[in-house]
């Protein structure tokens, strides 16, 4: 027997179709009405990379006698800038991508002498002279810390990255050694606040074509693995490198030091501690891949050290060298 389906089914597909027809023609009128929607720019959400610590750069009493000292330590100058005779920028190089960079202290200023008592300097007749000219001390010449650089592997990556965080980086410029550089404005150290450099090594620059070159077999250690940073405000710093600058917290080290690691996966770091514990010197972590070796040549070499948790050195400005063993073990009690 034929059966025939109920009318209210005929019904609801009709209106089904209808509904469908509507919605179908009322989308078509949306689409072709609303502007389409402008892409929205999405900041970068992870730091990019750094390949290291690239140097730390040091106002010396004297160029030549830091050159000397270091050169006892196994350290020889790839590398400098003079005018005339002067020399007014060293290279010394510790490894094929790590430096420290030596200027000369600057001057010191005259002291502004006094000018004399208005009443007796007048001439006769005439008005007193203006008021004296107090006497200014002479401007310090001393030696200190300048600055430390990282090495990028995508400098205008890192660059516009931390436009898109909120922070003001110089323009990426070609710096006179051949390579990419900006700068920055960091945490108040001292007496100012810490210019952070920024590099990328560049084929034909000075310090890409000495690879390989100027690293003698006698250094007493060959890696640069920390840098201390005095500063006014140490929590406030700390901060400052963990979340503008996308630091992470050091692991490998707890217990011992507290260390913020840089970026990437070169596992260098940064310290941050109050000025009273350093003042304007700089101190610097180094490993050695032979510690016995090392204190061999600073023997050797007549050079004063300590042995403690570290081999430290102290070069002729006060500045601090510290070394353990490479590849994390530790020299001394246990961490």
């Amino acid at each position: 027997m034929t059966q025939t389906k109920p009318k209210f089914e005929h019904a609801t597909i009709k209106r089904i179709a209808y509904i469908a027809l509507a919605v179908g023609m009322t989308t078509c009128a949306v689409a072709q009405t609303t502007p389409p929607a402008t892409p929205t720019a999405v900041a970068p959400t992870q730091t990019p990379p750094m390949n290291g610590i690239a140097h730390i750069a040091l106002r010396v009493q004297s160029i030549a006698d830091s050159l000397a000292f270091y050169n006892k330590l196994g350290y020889q100058q790839a590398f400098a800038w003079t005018r005339g005779d002067v020399t007014t920028q060293s290279f010394l190089k510790l490894n094929d991508t790590q430096y420290i960079e030596l200027y000369p202290v600057g001057p010191a200023a005259p002291p502004r002498t006094p000018a004399p008592d208005a009443a007796q300097a007048a001439a006769p007749g005439t008005a007193p002279a203006a008021a004296p000219t107090p006497a200014r001390p002479p401007t310090p010449s001393t030696s200190a810390f300048m600055h430390l650089c990282f090495e990028g592997a995508d400098l205008h990556a890192l660059h516009d990255f931390y436009v898109a965080e909120g922070l003001t980086p110089s323009p990426v410029n070609t710096a006179a050694a051949g390579n990419l550089l900006f700068t920055m404005r960091g945490p108040q150290q001292a007496t100012s606040p810490q210019n952070i450099e920024y590099t990328q090594y560049m084929p034909g620059s000075k310090h890409t074509l000495d690879f390989g070159q100027h690293l003698s077999a006698d250094r007493v250690a060959d890696k640069m693995i920390a840098v201390t940073l005095a500063v006014q405000d140490p929590a406030a710093a700390r901060d400052y490198y963990l979340t503008k600058l996308g630091f992470t917290p050091d692991s490998k080290y707890k217990g011992w030091r507290n260390f913020l690691v840089l970026p990437g996966n070169s596992g260098e770091m940064v310290e941050i501690v109050p000025v009273a514990s350093l003042g304007t010197k700089s101190k610097i972590l180094m490993t050695s891949p032979d510690i016995r070796k090392t204190g061999e040549l600073l023997k050797a070499k007549g050079v004063a050290f300590t042995d403690g948790d570290t081999i430290t050195v102290t070069d002729p400005d006060g500045n601090i060298i510290e070394i353990i063993p490479q590849a994390g073990t530790f020299h001394g009690p246990s961490m």
